[in-house]
């Protein structure tokens, strides 16, 4: 899951060069539909989904629509290697909602210092490079940050009993259909191999295998810790970023990034029966 969501940044960069962001979102939750869909129905899964349908549109605005289309349209205005580290602060961000939810407990000194460190970080991470870049792109960003801290949560919450496979290709759908006006009213043009090769990509690989990847990843280790995926994210999208599109390393990720990474280890931990609880008490998605 680290490397495969670590991927998407580089494509998503390279994609919105020749599609606009919604259209991009289109093809690519409707390219993961057409593979999961099929299956989905040949094993009787979607009724008992769409009967969750508030918690499923719920889920699927949350996780998909809203943060796909905002992460698209930022890495229009920055690097792929930036986004990738700004949405380095989900765990902070999934942290402040343990916090804050029924089952929260008491907040340590050790997960203050972490949520503070992690928010120098950011600090560090956009205020050292700010004169070069675009405000409103990083506000996008942060609302991405805060949907994928949810997102979990929501579907753990909301769909937790009902198989992984009929819940991402039910959200896979809606999306499609709800993205579909970009594709009437601003279909691609002209698109080359790389463009094409990116969508493939997306589409099947960092959406279709890796929502699958993540439900199981869910179902054995939880909604809350499942975020830390979000540590290694970030160096592989640098990595890429750098080594395939040629972009800079500046002084704000080389300080911002181990300042958020130190901060969400902090900020995440918890007593071990105290985690075991919360773990209990969030019921984990059935393997697909």
């Amino acid at each position: 899951m680290c490397v495969i969501w670590g991927v998407p940044y580089l494509f998503i960069r390279v994609a919105v060069e020749y599609l606009s962001p919604g259209t991009l979102v289109f093809l690519r939750t409707a390219g993961a539909a057409v593979v999961l869909l099929p299956v989905a129905l040949a094993r009787r899964q979607l009724v008992a989904v769409l009967a969750r349908w508030r918690g499923l549109l719920t889920f699927t605005v949350i996780e998909v629509m809203i943060p796909w289309l905002l992460l698209s349209d930022a890495e229009r205005h920055l690097s792929s290697s930036l986004a990738g580290l700004l949405v380095a602060a989900v765990p902070l961000v999934g942290a402040l909602l343990a916090f804050f939810t029924a089952h929260a407990e008491r907040v340590s000194r050790v997960q203050l210092g972490g949520l503070l460190l992690g928010l120098v970080g950011v600090a560090a991470l956009v205020g050292l490079d700010f004169g070069g870049l675009n405000l409103f792109a990083i506000l996008e960003v942060a609302v991405v940050s805060i949907c994928y801290a949810t997102g979990p949560i929501v579907m753990a919450r909301s769909l937790s009993d009902l198989p992984g496979l009929g819940v991402i290709a039910a959200a896979m759908t809606i999306s499609t259909l709800g993205y579909l006006p970009f594709m009437v009213f601003q279909p691609p043009r002209n698109l080359p191999g790389s463009a094409v090769a990116s969508v493939a990509v997306l589409s099947l690989v960092c959406t279709a295998l890796a929502f699958l990847l993540f439900f199981k990843l869910i179902a054995v280790i939880g909604p809350i810790r499942s975020t830390v995926i979000t540590y290694v994210n970030p160096a592989v999208a640098v990595a890429l970023g750098v080594l395939v599109l040629g972009e800079d390393v500046t002084r704000g990720m080389l300080i911002g990034f181990p300042l958020i990474l130190a901060g969400s280890i902090l900020a995440a931990r918890r007593p071990k029966v105290v985690a075991d609880r919360r773990e209990q008490a969030v019921a984990p998605v059935p393997a697909a």
